[in-house]
């Protein structure tokens, strides 16, 4: 039962840091191997940037509730909603939809006059292989992201746990994104209009890796159901991105306190 909620905690914590980069990265199993049906519920707090490439830092509170049901399908907040066509526990593989929160303006004066980035639906497939019990190498894909709907993403990673003592496990991944030119168009160019709002010289990025994340956690079993997760994370901006004039740091930490809630 510990491991079962070692699990869902770390795949808890999982979205909630992704929802820390306004956005879902990959898909990860709410249940451990061998269960076929289950879900996990959980608030965290997190310390992290107004935007990515800010150097101001924001603070939230944020819930997050994941279901998988035994036929393969699962929906969530995190996970979005979709099908998981694999029956082995060692693979996971399917379609999905999630969302792309978007970025508010008002969020810092760095970005003022340069207008909101709407909230948009993505479609996405992802594929997750573990070729032994403490590793998972996991890669998604999602379209639709921008204003323009055209925004595509393309996430790879790899993770690694292992066992500390019966109730405390440790966990780190190493995870880096692909986006095309329209997303960091979105989210890192500054077009004329906005230019002549911001002051802002016109910048237009190409696609390629945009960043590169590191992350490590620690999730202690309170009871069978109940779990208290800790983790630390650290991203690097790439390429065009780096460059961008909105961009006041290149390189940011971030930290969350969770408390996952197996069923």
């Amino acid at each position: 039962m510990k491991r079962i909620s070692a699990f869902l905690a770390t795949a808890t914590l999982a979205s909630m840091c992704g929802l820390a980069h306004a956005q879902s990265d990959f898909y990860r199993r709410v249940t451990p191997p061998n269960v076929s049906e289950g879900g996990a519920v959980g608030a965290a707090v997190l310390v992290g940037r107004q935007y990515q490439g800010s150097d101001e830092s924001r603070v939230r509170v944020l819930p997050n509730v994941e279901y998988q049901w035994s036929n393969g399908f699962f929906a969530g907040v995190m996970n979005g909603i979709g099908y998981n066509a694999s029956t082995r526990p060692d693979l996971a593989y399917g379609v999905r939809v999630t969302a792309d929160f978007g970025r508010k303006e008002n969020r810092s004066d760095a970005l003022r006059g340069l207008g909101d980035i709407d909230p948009r639906p993505e479609l996405g497939a992802f594929f997750n292989f573990s070729p032994a019990p403490s590793i998972m190498l996991s890669s998604s894909l999602r379209y639709g992201s921008g204003n323009d709907r055209k925004g595509l993403i393309v996430d790879l990673g790899a993770g690694w746990s292992t066992s500390i003592s019966p109730s405390l496990r440790f966990g780190s991944s190493l995870a880096t994104s692909w986006t095309n030119s329209n997303y960091t168009q979105e989210y890192f160019g500054i077009t004329s209009d906005q230019a002549s709002r911001s002051g802002y010289a016109q910048f237009a990025p190409g696609g390629g890796f945009t960043d590169l994340r590191l992350s490590a956690s620690l999730i202690y079993s309170i009871t069978p159901q109940w779990s208290l997760v800790g983790s630390v994370s650290y991203s690097e901006l790439l390429g065009d991105a780096k460059r961008s004039p909105i961009v006041r740091k290149k390189g940011g930490a971030s930290a969350v306190v969770a408390l996952a809630y197996s069923f």
